[in-house]
């Protein structure tokens, strides 16, 4: 294999500029995911070729086989699932509903998974917020709260913590981060319902919030249609959590057959084919369930797998000299990395990293210091939240809004407007009181 130089990173740079850049510049093209897979296709199919050129065709296959196909074969089985349970209610999105149901990810996120928590509460978030003009500002939340930061507390929450465990990390020892977890999500609840507070008084029109007649003194009633798909998002979670090399060895024999190696894969397929056989295609119409936004991530993220394999293959083979040594450069070096790569791969990256460095007098976790593997978790996990492409959520959350007419900010509209302000300086309180 010759080693990545840089020039083979352009495909990788390209793909994400032309996410940044196509819907400022080109909205009505982008908007069709034909087009999409015709842009995907010009930029990936000539790279995969460079890789198998260069002797990365297996560092390719490994990508997108054992990382892409899990990856969407998974968002997939909790897009189909989620989108079969109806929530119904009599309710409005004041500032302190939003905020609840936002705090009730928040805290699913570690149980079922970030993605799972987002999947099944963005759509009630969307429906409770209907008639609110100002909308986008709680998708942007919605997104850091649920679909990224409140998974940090078991190996469950989110994809490198699931890695990690698989490297000797124990199950319960993820839940030490309890205090960052606590504070992280008691700053962005806090400051959410301060902001939708203001607009909420200040720039909702009257006629959007709840109506005289509607301000009856009628109780809150909460109704739930498909309840079939709560147990099928049960039995997601356990063939996750059971389903995997730790438990099941013979996973992760190389010479293991495709049904045994991708054995947690055809159990979701048919968990999401059970959930569209035995739900009612009446509670999917009134979810307004689609294919597009999957259809749109599927496409997109095969381009993004394929093109960062030599970027990936390129931080393997330089990492270690980089003089990273600090629980806080380990902390910033997997943010930065995870907020434009695939947040999994990188954290298994600096892990392997972390276990080359000297370790006297340090407590051992999954073979690295404790310190730097706190450092790498809640770096991979939380700098997920600072673009649409750093975790997979982010990118079907923003799909979902704006098939119901959410007007999302851009690719670096989401940047300078949120997370440069809102979330860097609660990621640098982070490492300076924890790090």
């Amino acid at each position: 294999m010759q080693q990545i130089e840089t020039w083979m990173l352009i495909p990788f740079c390209i793909m994400l500029l032309t996410i940044a850049v196509a819907p400022l510049l080109a909205k009505r093209l982008w908007e069709s995911n034909i087009n999409k897979l015709i842009f995907t296709l010009i930029v990936a199919v000539p790279t995969a070729i460079m890789l198998c050129h260069y002797g990365l065709g297996a560092a390719l296959t490994e990508q997108l086989l054992f990382d892409y196909v899990p990856f969407i074969i998974l968002l997939g089985t909790l897009f189909v699932v989620t989108g079969g349970i109806r929530l119904n209610y009599n309710t409005i999105a004041t500032p302190w509903i939003n905020t609840i149901m936002i705090f009730i990810g928040y805290g699913l996120a570690s149980f079922i998974g970030t993605t799972g928590a987002a999947m099944l509460l963005i759509r009630p978030l969307l429906e409770i917020n209907r008639s609110r003009i100002h909308k986008a500002h709680t998708i942007l939340f919605f997104i850091a709260s649920v679909a990224n930061c409140g998974g940090i507390l078991s190996p469950l929450g989110d994809p490198p913590l699931f890695l990690l465990y698989l490297r000797g990390a124990p199950f319960n020892w993820f839940a030490t981060m309890h205090d960052e977890w606590l504070m992280i999500g008691t700053v962005l609840l806090g400051l959410y319902f301060v902001i939708d507070m203001y607009i909420f008084k200040h720039k909702e029109i009257i006629g959007v919030r709840r109506s005289e007649a509607d301000e009856d003194d009628a109780p809150l009633t909460i109704s739930i249609k498909g309840t079939n798909n709560a147990f099928l998002l049960g039995a997601i979670i356990l063939c996750v959590a059971i389903v995997n090399p730790g438990n099941i060895p013979a996973i992760g024999h190389e010479d293991a057959p495709l049904y045994m190696r991708f054995l947690r894969e055809i159990l979701l397929l048919l968990i999401a084919w059970i959930s569209l056989a035995t739900t009612r295609k009446s509670i999917r119409k009134e979810n307004h369930f689609s294919w597009e936004p999957i259809t749109e991530v599927a496409i997109l993220f095969v381009g993004i797998f394929t093109t960062m394999t030599p970027a990936l293959t390129f931080l393997n083979e330089n990492a270690t000299q980089f003089g990273i040594s600090t629980p806080a450069q380990f902390f910033y070096s997997a943010g930065v990395l995870s907020s434009i790569l695939d947040n999994a791969p990188t954290a298994v990256a600096f892990h392997s990293v972390a276990k080359a460095l000297p370790m006297a007098g340090d407590i051992i976790i999954a073979g690295v210091p404790e310190t730097l593997l706190t450092a790498i978790a809640l770096g991979a996990v939380l700098f997920g939240a600072m673009t649409y492409i750093g975790n997979g959520p982010n990118f079907m959350v923003k799909a979902i809004a704006e098939q119901e007419g959410v007007q999302m900010p851009s690719f670096f509209g989401y940047i300078f407007k949120f997370s440069l302000p809102v979330l860097l300086p609660l990621y640098i309180l982070v490492q300076i009181l924890f790090l």
